[in-house]
């Protein structure tokens, strides 16, 4: 049994082409630091589009924040911004990417409106549970406006995938994708 304390982890940025890489980078490194390295290609490539999109369809200020969850049975994911408008998937084939990628790449995917703008979400089973401690309060670090999500209600129960079937179903999809 692996236990772990509550990990959170949030990044507020411009969104812009050039700060994808460096975005990519800091969360592989909080997944392998979280001992989720079977599930940094999948994360990353499914953020990667959700700040593209940022960049993409969000006038003017382009500012996101983007957060990982990992509660011990669950990866989530999410990017907040400041744009109003919800997205739409306009493609069936994730290999055109948008969030036909993310939900390709996820167990469950969703949006929410917020008081300034929207959050896109998604989330990852994990076979092998992992205790969390909850004695010591997870620090919440200024979002400006943006409100954490609910998500653990949207959350689908435990399916049969096994660490190596996950690994091997991530290299499919994103060797799918190009």
């Amino acid at each position: 049994m692996h236990v772990t304390t509550a990990c959170r982890y949030t990044l507020e940025v411009q969104a812009s082409i050039e700060r994808i890489p460096q975005i990519r980078r800091i969360l592989s490194a909080h997944l392998r630091y979280w001992s989720l390295e079977h599930h940094v290609t999948a994360v990353c490539r499914a953020v990667d589009e959700l700040v593209g999109n940022v960049v993409q369809h969000v006038d003017g200020d382009k500012t996101c924040v983007v957060e990982l969850r990992w509660t011990g049975r669950h990866l989530i994911a999410s990017v907040a911004d400041n744009d109003r408008r919800m997205p739409r998937v306009t493609s069936s084939c994730p290999t055109k990417g948008g969030l036909a990628t993310v939900a390709f790449l996820s167990d469950s995917w969703g949006t929410c409106g917020t008081a300034t703008g929207k959050v896109v979400w998604f989330s990852r089973r994990v076979k092998e549970v992992q205790h969390i401690l909850r004695s010591s309060p997870v620090p919440k670090l200024p979002t400006r406006e943006f409100k954490p999500l609910p998500l653990e209600t949207a959350l689908s129960r435990e399916g049969p995938d096994a660490h190596e079937s996950i690994r091997e179903r991530d290299r499919v999809r994103v060797a799918a994708l190009g």
